[in-house]
């Protein structure tokens, strides 16, 4: 099969995604031992992540967000008596899914 084409057709029908997932899975020496089914779920899971990835680029940029922070940059070992289940639990977001409120309290500490 020629993945020139291929590659061509995935670009044009806009599955950027599948593209990239499909030239990696290409390259990879132990791609050939896949079935047809791993094959495709693979090339789609890798369309997912990058429509995901995406969508939370365009979101991100129309908070205009002073700082850009995420939950992977908290650096626990800092003196702020941060309790790591309770901090990851909120981040998971299930108080919103849930329709619960939040608030936060307690003294503000600012870095000069």
């Amino acid at each position: 099969m020629l993945t020139h084409p291929t590659l061509e057709l995935l670009h044009e029908l806009g599955l950027h995604g599948m593209a990239k997932g499909f030239k990696a899975l290409s390259d990879n020496p132990e791609a050939p031992a896949l079935g047809h089914a791993e094959w495709l779920g693979l090339i789609l899971d890798h369309e997912v992540t990058l429509r995901q990835q995406k969508r939370f680029e365009t979101r991100a940029r129309a908070a205009r967000l002073r700082h850009p922070a995420s939950v992977e940059d908290v650096d626990f070992r800092a003196p702020r008596s941060l309790d790591r289940a309770l901090f990851l639990k909120l981040s998971s977001c299930d108080w919103i899914r849930e329709r619960r409120n939040l608030l936060i309290t307690g003294p503000c500490d600012h870095a000069s």
